[in-house]
């Protein structure tokens, strides 16, 4: 089983300004709840029991969602507000939280290899802090993901989906290793954010990850890229060179992923999980018809 995340946060969200000036992404409402919240609560689902948040600056509002609010909660049991009290339980998810900063914006793999002390010699799972999987969050990727790489002594796992072609070049490409038919496949290459011309397939990253100890190594190997950043999908690279078993696992049938990157994705997001709210949903979905079916309303 294994236990330990890491979750980066540490991104400036500029794709999303000026909502994100003063917030961080991560902490943008998808329907009743902050994104960063159906992370924790995906993996404290699959079993992980200890989270290092890699923050940057202006990010404590993830640290303090996540820490007990006695003040808020005398209040509303003052005010006998118990449903509102039913709202904070996640403040009781069974998981231990650890938070490290990311000084300077050096990449995803830079972010990763903040959390080398904390991971030590156990593998680990890596969950993008701004891609939710599945309605709700409800999924068990990573616990597939997680016996898949015991069971194969995986270094490297990662989940994948189809994307459309035009697609591929805001996303990390997979190239399999011979045929991609089976849900789970080996890895001969990874390809960060290609042209549609220069990709070798439309699978992929789905924001997931399982490593080995190994990719710290990797990842000090990496030479920066034009920006300076180091991509974590170089270090994969660099463990597929070398002959290492790096997996990919298709997400399955009904399991999207929500990557909130740019505004029609987040708006995508928090429409589709406020209609599948089971309180405030279908009186949203009312209001959409009526939206839809005036003339000066949304067409």
């Amino acid at each position: 089983m294994i236990q330990c995340a890491i979750v980066p946060v540490a991104g400036y969200g500029t794709r999303l300004l000026p909502a994100t000036k003063s917030q961080p992404k991560e902490m943008l409402p998808v329907a009743r709840k902050p994104i960063v919240q159906y992370v924790v609560e995906e993996l404290v689902a699959n079993s992980v029991q200890r989270i290092l948040f890699v923050t940057g600056r202006n990010k404590s509002s993830i640290e303090n969602h996540f820490d007990q609010d006695p003040e808020l909660t005398r209040l509303l049991n003052a005010g006998s507000r118990q449903e509102l009290i039913e709202e904070l339980k996640f403040e009781d998810l069974q998981a231990q939280f650890y938070y490290t900063r990311q000084r300077f914006q050096r990449g995803l793999g830079d972010a990763v290899l903040c959390g080398d002390s904390f991971a030590g010699e156990r593998p680990f799972v890596v969950a993008l802090g701004d891609s939710i999987l599945g309605l709700h969050a409800n999924s068990r990727s990573v616990a597939r993901m997680a016996e898949v790489f015991e069971a194969r002594r995986a270094s490297c796992i990662i989940a994948v989906e189809e994307v459309p072609r035009e697609e591929v070049s805001h996303y990390g490409i997979v190239r399999p290793a011979g045929g991609a038919g089976e849900d789970c496949f080996r890895v001969a290459d990874v390809v960060e954010k290609p042209s549609p011309e220069a990709a070798p397939g439309n699978l992929a990253i789905a924001g997931r990850y399982i490593f080995s100890p190994l990719v710290f190594d990797m990842i000090r190997r990496v030479k920066p890229d034009a920006r300076g950043e180091i991509q974590l999908t170089d270090a994969i690279r660099g463990l597929c060179e070398e002959g290492k078993r790096v997996l990919a696992l298709r997400l399955p049938p009904g399991e999207k992923r929500y990557d909130i990157g740019n505004f029609p994705s987040y708006f995508e997001a928090f429409v589709e999980f406020a209609l599948a709210d089971p309180v405030h949903g279908p009186g949203f979905r009312r209001t959409l018809e009526r939206l839809l079916g005036e003339p000066s309303g949304l067409s």
